[in-house]
């Protein structure tokens, strides 16, 4: 079992660069594919980022529209998964939820409002 919690969110100003992170409990994170996914209203869940496990060699990948704008990286010492959010547009504005996924193992955080707006 993992518990994934959210924090970070809020209002923000477009071009504004604020990070999330994701703490995990509760399993061995290092092992997890973690994710960043996004759901804005009216809109179905999508993949933000993700980022595979250290055996796997810890490899990214991103969406296009965040691409270059948007990081994704790991500290397994301290069990956090982070999104380094720049250049946020009011496009970007959704609920991010964390994910961490491993063999048939899917878990959620509850999830942080980010809206970007001036």
């Amino acid at each position: 079992q993992v518990q994934l919690v959210e924090s970070g969110g809020g209002s923000v100003q477009p071009g504004g660069s604020p990070r999330l992170p994701c703490a995990a409990s509760g399993s061995i994170f290092s092992i997890y594919t973690m994710g960043w996914y996004r759901q804005a209203p009216g809109k179905q869940r999508e993949l933000v980022a993700a980022i595979t496990s250290v055996i796997s060699g810890g490899s990214t990948n991103y969406a296009d529209s965040v691409k270059g704008r948007f990081t994704i990286s790991r500290d397994n010492a301290k069990n956090t998964v982070y999104l380094q959010m720049n250049s946020l547009k009011p496009e970007d504005t959704a609920v991010y939820y964390c994910n961490g996924r491993y063999a048939s193992s899917n878990y959620w955080g509850q999830g942080t409002q980010v809206t970007v707006s001036s």
